[in-house]
This record gives structure tokens, C-alpha cells and sequence, in this order.
């Protein structure tokens, strides 16, 4: 009797593909990597409000011949951007920013099918493991906000704004780095379960948790500085012009606004808070070590190389190659800090 009523859960363990579904997360993580580097670009290019409707499934087919092209064409002519900037574009031109901010979305709509396609085969061929289907149902709801977030933040510069609102921006962004960064942790669950049955999921350590969110400031600060164009503000390194800070920059009312709004105030901010985020993050890359894992050393392989990108952007004068490459770098960095963080959780679950 006993051995009856075991046998459904060995039967369901058996089913379960935990290395499998970590590949696939892997590949979606990649692809969504990809996702902030074309992000990127098609904030450098001003390439975002290009397209001036949200149409989830009409929207993959883009222009097909002259008349749809002028259509899209005048319909972008009508938003404050072409009237205050653009009035000499020629339809080449707007082809050429449409271009990326279609392949943006493209990109979003592949994400979305990658994600929800392989998690509907998955569950209906009970290849899941226990406790992990809610973990990724989550992510995928999440992800279908992340679209309805970028349309909020593209409407946001289509009536009375010249540019997309930073704020907007800064939630955009990251809202696609929480998913980058679930999917990661999910997934070394997962392999972590596939070398283990009885693994349970890693703990957020104190340390982890110090260390991402030292990273998020510094993230959203990065949204703010893109959004505002303020790494136009000053191309020099250390000083901004001839001072550490700036004589005579104007201010906002109320003061705590400059810190959100004032684009000097943010340059100055996201240039020195990489230093305090580089310090808790080579803490946790040592700790990370301690515990047997090599993402320590990527960790401080990155972050110094962003904090040299983050220069070299500056000082080419926001260079769009260089600034893509900061962008890009970050996601890269988040993984490796994800992957950090986790070796130190599984560190302390293994010796629970």
C-alpha cells in the first residue's frame, strides 16, 4: 500500500527535466541580453518614438511598400520630436530610426514566444519540478508587463514631451533586468536540483543583497543619466569641466528633485556611486570565491571593465559604440553578480 501511494511522485521526479529547463532559461537569458544592447542603441540613435502606435500582433509585420511607409512617416511627423528636431528628415532617414525601434520590438515579441512556448511543453508534459511552475509563470507575467511598460514609456514623449519621460525609461530598464535576473537564478536552481533531487532553492545572503542593490542604484542612475542625456553634460575625467563639481549649475525645485532630474547632479552621481558599487560588489565576488565558485573573479573582471567603459563614454563624447558597450556590459555584470550571489545562498543551504 505504501509503495502504491509513493509511486506518483517517484513517476512525476522521473518526468522532471530540471537540466532541460535551465538550458532553455540560459538561451532566453541571452536573448535578453541582446534585448538591452538593441535597447541601446535605439536610445543613442533616437530611434524610440519612430513608432507612434502599440499594436501587439498587427505590429509584427512592418511597412511593406511606399504607401505604408508615408503613412508611418506622417504619423511620426505629427509628435513634438519631428516638429521640434527632425523637420528636414527625409523618409530614408525615419526608415533608418524606424528600423531599430522595430527591431526592438521584434526582439520583445521573440522573447515572449521563447519564453511562453517551451513553458507551455514543459507543463503539459509534466517536465517541471515541484515549487518551480509559480516561479516561472511569475517571470512570464512579467514579462508581458514589460511590454505594456514600454508602451507606457513610449507615450510618455508622444504629445506633449520632445523625448521619452527617464523615469519611465529607468522602470523599462529595469524591469527587463529583474526578468534577466530571476531567469538566472531560476535556472542554476534548476542545475543545482538536476546534480541534486533534494536541493532546495539558494538563499539571498546579506552580502548578495547589499551587492544587487548597490547595483540597481547604480542601474537606474544609468537609466537617468541616458534618458536626460547627461553624459553630454561634461566629457572629461575626473573633473567635470575644471571641478570635482561644477560651479554655478542651476538647480530645481525642491532640492531632493535634483537628484532625479538635474542632469549634472546625475552625471555626478552615477560617476562616483560606481565606485560604492564596485566596493560591495568585489566584496561579494570574495565571498563568492571562498565558497568555490569562479564568478568572483568575472565579477571584478566586469565591473572594472565597466567603470572603463563608463569613462571611455564619457570622454569619446557618448561615442554610440562605446556607450552600447557600457549598456551591454552591465546585463553581463548582473549575471555574473546573480551567479555570485547564488554560489554564496547555495553555500549556506548546503551547510543549513
Amino acid at each position: 500500500m505504501s509503495g502504491a501511494m509513493l509511486q506518483p511522485s517517484a513517476a512525476f521526479l522521473s518526468r522532471a527535466r530540471p537540466r532541460s529547463i535551465a538550458h532553455w532559461l540560459f538561451v532566453v537569458a541571452g536573448l535578453i541580453v541582446a534585448m538591452v544592447v538593441i535597447g541601446g542603441i535605439t536610445r543613442l540613435t533616437e530611434s524610440g518614438l519612430s513608432i507612434t502606435q502599440w499594436k501587439p500582433i498587427s505590429g509584427v509585420i512592418p511597412p511593406l511598400n511606399q504607401a505604408q511607409w508615408q503613412a508611418e512617416f506622417d504619423n511620426y511627423k505629427r509628435i513634438p520630436e519631428y516638429q521640434a528636431f527632425n523637420r528636414d528628415m527625409t523618409l530614408a532617414g525615419f526608415q533608418h530610426i524606424f528600423f531599430w525601434e522595430y527591431l526592438h520590438r521584434l526582439l520583445g515579441r521573440v522573447i515572449g514566444a521563447a519564453f511562453a512556448l517551451p513553458l507551455l511543453w514543459f507543463a503539459v508534459r509534466r517536465q517541471i519540478p515541484a515549487g518551480y511552475g509559480w516561479r516561472l509563470v511569475a517571470i512570464l507575467a512579467l514579462g508581458g508587463l514589460q511590454g505594456a511598460i514600454g508602451w507606457w514609456m513610449v507615450a510618455s514623449g508622444l504629445s506633449v514631451r520632445t523625448d521619452v519621460s527617464h523615469i519611465r525609461l529607468a522602470v523599462h530598464l529595469l524591469t527587463a533586468l529583474t526578468i534577466l535576473a530571476g531567469i538566472v537564478w531560476t535556472a542554476l536552481d534548476l542545475l543545482a536540483l538536476h546534480r541534486n533531487p533534494s536541493a532546495p532553492p539558494a538563499r539571498l545572503t546579506r552580502t548578495a543583497i547589499l551587492a544587487l542593490t548597490a547595483l540597481v542604484i547604480q542601474l537606474v542612475y544609468g537609466a537617468f543619466t541616458a534618458g536626460l542625456d547627461a553624459g553630454y553634460a561634461f566629457a572629461s575625467w575626473p573633473l567635470m569641466g575644471d571641478a570635482l563639481f561644477p560651479a554655478g549649475v542651476p538647480m530645481v525645485d525642491p532640492a531632493w528633485a535634483n537628484a532625479v532630474d538635474n542632469p549634472v547632479v546625475v552625471q555626478f552621481f552615477h560617476r562616483w556611486w560606481a565606485f560604492a558599487a564596485a566596493g560591495a560588489l568585489v566584496w561579494l565576488a570574495i565571498r563568492a570565491t571562498r565558497s568555490g565558485s569562479k564568478a568572483g573573479l568575472w565579477v571584478v573582471l566586469l565591473v572594472t571593465l565597466q567603470i572603463v567603459l563608463g569613462i571611455a563614454t564619457l570622454l569619446s563624447g557618448v561615442q554610440i559604440d562605446i556607450a552600447v558597450a557600457h549598456q551591454g556590459n552591465a546585463a553581463l555584470l548582473l549575471i555574473a553578480t546573480v551567479v555570485a550571489a547564488h554560489a554564496i545562498g547555495g553555500r549556506t543551504r548546503h551547510m543549513a
